[in-house]
């Protein structure tokens, strides 16, 4: 199956399964805003205490705040988002549909790469075990064609997008014979840039002095909170704040579902480290968080580091943690070297003095900063895709499952009695009742066992129990595993010990340790 096709199926089962809706969907929805159903909350939650915990647990010098929405204006005028905070888009004049051009370009990329991949692949099924990609790709006359394209499109779109040249793009664009997904035609507008900040107004009256930002970002709240931290905790150098927030961005083109969103959530640490020492914790929490993702057990393959060959004025390293998602390998995580731009803005426009004392060195400076970002939908997706699978059955018929990784599950365990009568739910209650303390469990009575079975795979539940009449008189009852569908009986007594420890954070944080 196409993966197009694969990740239309993922869309359609968030919805029916109440894990993500379209906002103000009786409405007919609001373009690029989503809200998260019964399910997919749960699942949120979790992603947002296992990134929490990691942070703020597994480490001393790790503290958290949350700081407000609402800023003071001058902040982002310091962050340098008022300015250039932009993206370059162009319009099709035939749809009339806006796009960001850096995107467009990016994607005839990756038409390039999978034409690559198509050869290899291919060739992986003609020659088996005997295949050599490295020499099918060094020797190939179509891949090494495709290979010379691409890498000649990457270098002139990387070197136009260093100089911010929007001419070049454009010509890029013309010179590639890009087309309009809609209308199919190259009729393009010029390339301009394009604020992606929301503003409104604070207080009674509607003027540029009241004039405030939805912001982009949480990390200038960490930012401008530092000293406040600092001093508050008696924190030294090197030390984290983290913060799990909302942020706001006019996304022009906004696609792949809640990959790119107006209103998304982030995680944020910055790390603040004596200047010097920033390139040496830069590496350390670039391979940190690497081992954070794959602790999920999605597979090494499935991740890759990006180095940024266009670094932002302020950072002097940057990369990104790439999922290998159904549209491609797309960023999920972004780490980088902030040096000291951030802080040394605030200080300049503030007019305070937000310096550190260091005693060790007896000297007053600025920190470096190093940031790790990643956004919470997009780990959400990443995960939803890698965990959507449609398996065949022995007895050919297809089951759609859920293999989230278990402390991640919205629902740990579904207790179902196998009749609704004779004691059994009351005995299904009970152990819900016992159980509840320690994890989040479902009681369902309805439809036979098969079909709740069905139910509980589509929301990557990982524990059912079955309680039949033998548990009425031995206490034991039915344990069926998700993924390889197994069950074993077992005592009622022991579900607590076999299941808790599985279905815990701790045990991903002891993955990472």
């Amino acid at each position: 199956m196409a993966q197009e096709d694969v990740f239309k199926k993922i869309v359609s089962h968030c919805k029916e399964y109440g894990f993500v809706f379209p906002s103000s969907d009786i409405y007919d929805g609001l373009a690029a805003v989503y809200d998260y159903g019964q399910n997919g909350v749960e699942l949120k939650n979790n992603i947002k205490e296992y990134w929490w915990k990691s942070m703020v647990l597994l480490h001393e010098n790790i503290v958290g705040i949350d700081s407000a929405i609402f800023m003071h204006p001058t902040i982002w005028k310091a962050s340098g988002h008022v300015d250039a905070f932009n993206d370059p888009l162009i319009d099709n004049r035939d749809s009339k549909k806006r796009y960001r051009a850096d995107v467009l370009i990016e994607d005839q990329i990756g038409k390039y790469e999978e034409k690559i991949q198509k050869e290899i692949d291919k060739a992986k099924k003609r020659f088996g075990d005997a295949f050599d990609e490295q020499k099918f790709r060094e020797t190939n006359p179509r891949v090494l064609a495709n290979q010379q394209k691409r890498d000649a499109l990457h270098e002139r779109f990387a070197n136009a997008m260093q100089a911010n040249d929007l001419a070049e793009l454009k010509q890029i664009i013309v010179d590639e014979g890009i087309v309009c997904p809609i209308s199919g035609t190259k009729n393009w507008t010029d390339v301009r840039q394009f604020n992606l900040m929301f503003s409104t107004e604070m207080g009674s009256v509607s003027d540029a002095a009241n004039k405030i930002y939805l912001r982009p970002e949480t990390a200038q709240g960490i930012f401008v909170n530092y000293l406040n931290v600092q001093k508050t905790g008696r924190m030294k150098l090197p030390f984290g704040i983290a913060q799990i927030g909302k942020a706001f961005r006019n996304e022009i083109v906004a696609r792949q579902f809640i990959f790119r969103m107006r209103e998304f959530e982030q995680m944020e640490m910055q790390y603040f480290v004596q200047p010097g020492t920033e390139l040496e914790w830069f590496n350390y929490w670039k391979e940190w968080r690497m081992k954070w993702h794959q602790a999920l057990g999605f597979g090494a393959e499935n991740y890759r580091f990006h180095d940024h060959e266009k670094l932002a004025h302020y950072a002097n390293a940057a990369c990104d943690i790439e999922f290998h998602m159904p549209f491609g390998f797309k960023e999920v995580e972004g780490i980088h070297s902030r040096t000291n731009f951030d802080l040394s803005q605030h200080e300049k426009y503030s007019g305070k003095n937000i310096k550190y004392f260091d005693p060790q060195t007896n000297e007053n400076y600025v920190p470096y900063v190093i940031e790790t970002s990643i956004g919470v939908d997009r780990m959400f997706l990443s995960i939803m895709c890698h965990s959507f699978e449609e398996e065949k059955l022995e007895n050919g018929e297809t089951r759609t499952v859920l293999k989230l990784p278990a402390a991640l599950a919205p629902v740990k365990l579904c207790v179902m009695p196998l009749v609704k009568k004779d004691g059994l739910p009351e005995k299904a209650r009970e152990i819900i009742n016992n159980l509840r303390f320690h994890f989040n469990c479902q009681y369902d009575e309805k439809d036979s066992i098969g079909k709740r079975y069905r139910r509980q795979d589509a929301i990557g539940t990982p524990y059912c129990v079955t309680l039949d009449y033998d548990t009425l008189k031995d206490n034991t009852c039915t344990l069926r595993f998700r993924d390889t569908m197994e069950q074993k009986r077992v005592n009622i007594d022991d579900l607590q010990r076999l299941i808790e420890d599985e279905v815990s954070i701790a045990s991903l944080l002891k993955k990472i340790q």
